[in-house]
């Protein structure tokens, strides 16, 4: 009886400790969301600039469903607390997960939670600068004569959020490579000699991921091509060497 409890306090005090960090991420983002939530319609405003400044002047957006107005901003805000939540909870992961690791793990994931950070804010600004007005403006010239182009808020809002979600996330890319190779799941130079098969492989992602039309996959399709040899560069840096002792003292 003493021996099982004994055993059973480090795994109850692990789960009492990610339940604490859990709770701590659920406020973070509560306290973000409610600093927020005052300028939801100027933050939709923002978000959706791009479309609308390609819109015809006898053009604007609509909202097709009576509870749109209110929920649509409201959606938008809660997305944008999480995000801009997410360093935090990137720590609380980093503070849950550290005392477990080496110490020359720890060297490497550190950097590789900053640097996912990083990318994954850098993929959204790539999509709302470079990719939507791109798009926005081939998509309104494009219309039959005579239709007006008039975007429902909560469609568009939904269409945005599909390519935030899809440009972040494909911004990854270097991570999970370094990462497989770290771990020596994959070799660095046999992923080299894959290369064509990646760039084939990027379009068809680019395809899935984005709009039917061929400017918004190329500038998905191209930025994860050279995010995939950028992890392969970094993947040689981190990449087990044969024979390599393993990690005598763990932080």
């Amino acid at each position: 009886m003493i021996d099982s409890k004994l055993h059973s306090q480090p795994l109850m005090a692990h789960i009492l400790e990610l339940r604490n960090r859990l709770l701590r991420c659920l406020v973070a983002v509560l306290i973000i969301f409610i600093g927020l939530f005052a300028f939801s319609n100027e933050l939709y405003l923002y978000v959706s600039e791009p479309l609308r400044l390609q819109l015809p002047e006898t053009s604007s957006m609509i909202a097709t469903d009576v509870t749109s107005p209110f929920l649509t901003p409201f959606k938008l805000t809660l997305v944008l607390s999480l995000f801009a939540a997410m360093p935090y909870i990137l720590y609380q992961v980093w503070a849950f997960v550290a005392p477990g690791l080496y110490q020359r793990e720890k060297k490497i994931v550190l950097p590789l939670f900053f640097s996912s950070i990083v990318l994954f804010y850098g993929g959204m600004a790539f999509a709302y600068y470079a990719v939507f007005p791109l798009i926005f403006m081939f998509f309104t010239s494009i219309g039959p004569e005579g239709v007006a182009v008039m975007t429902d808020i909560r469609s568009y809002l939904d269409f945005v959020l599909k390519l935030f979600f899809a440009f972040g996330l494909s911004f990854e890319i270097p991570i999970a490579v370094v990462i497989l190779s770290w771990v020596g799941a994959v070799e660095p130079n046999n992923l080299a000699k894959k290369r064509p098969y990646v760039f084939v492989l990027c379009f068809v992602l680019g395809m899935l991921l984005t709009p039917p039309d061929i400017i918004s996959q190329t500038l998905l399709a191209v930025p994860m091509w050279l995010l995939f040899e950028l992890g392969i560069i970094f993947g040689r840096l981190v990449s087990p060497k044969e024979g390599e002792e393993e990690e005598e003292s763990q932080g």
